[in-house]
């Protein structure tokens, strides 16, 4: 018997095919750098670990869908602090950033409809795309221009009647630019003119190097309808394994629609919930200067 046409056409992650090579490696006594998985080298903040530690309850019982009360009540106070306004129901707990973009897809996009992302990109959006039948339409940044946003033009020129959305990645995975405000306004007016989304994966919001300033798409309010943003505790907590992430929108049908998603999938992990909850109270040294004990990350399997 066969496996479907779609599993055989998706091409596996190219960043986990390397992982049983860098194994190898390592029994050989070689030192392995892990450039290809985002894995912070410091060490999970202990509060994380304590939350875990503490948990008392009889039985690990099923939670909402929508993700813990007490965590998505909490997140609006460390959006506070970007200068941006939320909302406890504007925010979707996910099961890591990577079922937000899943998510994404999924709400936004019919088979056979495109998304313009500027090139090069994380190639696991690539995976998500194709699962759902999207088209990624790329526009190129070049490494002469620091990886800035291309042409506006080239956006334009992009736009087909099957566009549904421009999606970006702000700091940029792989790149590093981080887009300015100027650059979202534009991209906004874009999306404005041609009945389109902003998607913007934050993912990496705290990882601005060199005076470089974060401006989250969140701070456009007035183009609340059609902005989702993508986030994740993996990277600025270095909790990786968890798998917490968020789904955040203004745009209350496109809030209820992922929730369909997310009552399919029953809920979002429960106790790691709790640990991301408590991240939430770590000092903001811990994610602006990196603090914590560096950690040999070749003694473990390195987690996505």
């Amino acid at each position: 018997m066969d496996v479907s046409k779609r599993i055989t056409e998706l091409q596996a992650s190219p960043i986990r095919r390397l992982a049983p090579y860098a194994r190898e490696a390592i029994e050989r006594g070689t030192k392995v750098y892990h450039l290809n998985i985002g894995q912070p080298d410091i060490k999970t903040p202990p509060g994380v670990i304590e939350a875990i530690r503490s948990y008392e309850q009889p039985f690990i019982a099923y939670g909402a869908s929508e993700g813990r009360e007490e965590l998505r009540a909490a997140l609006p106070a460390y959006y506070k602090s970007y200068g941006v306004d939320v909302k406890t129901d504007e925010i979707l707990i996910t099961t890591g950033g990577s079922e937000a973009l899943h998510y994404t897809f999924m709400t936004l996009c019919d088979s056979g409809d495109e998304v313009i992302i500027p090139e090069p990109f994380y190639t696991n959006v690539a995976s998500f795309a194709q699962v759902v039948g999207v088209t990624l339409v790329g526009v190129t940044s070049r490494m002469e221009d620091k990886f800035a946003l291309p042409p506006l033009s080239e956006f334009e020129a992009a736009i087909t009647e099957r566009t549904r959305a421009i999606l970006i990645c702000s700091p940029n995975n792989p790149t590093g630019y981080i887009y300015s405000r100027e650059e979202l306004e534009a991209l906004l007016a874009i999306c404005k003119k041609h009945d389109l989304f902003l998607v913007v994966d934050e993912v990496y919001r705290e990882f601005c190097y060199d005076g470089e300033a974060f401006v989250s798409v969140l701070a456009f309010e007035e183009y609340g309808d059609r902005v989702v943003c993508l986030d994740s505790f993996s990277k600025r907590y270095s909790m990786c394994g968890a798998r917490v992430g968020a789904f955040v929108s203004r745009n209350k049908a496109v809030i209820a629609s992922a929730l369909k998603l997310g009552q399919a999938r029953l809920c979002p992990p429960e106790i790691e919930q709790i640990a991301a909850h408590a991240a939430l109270g770590t000092d903001a040294l811990f994610t602006s200067e990196g603090i914590g004990e560096e950690v040999d990350i070749n003694s473990r399997e390195s987690r996505g």
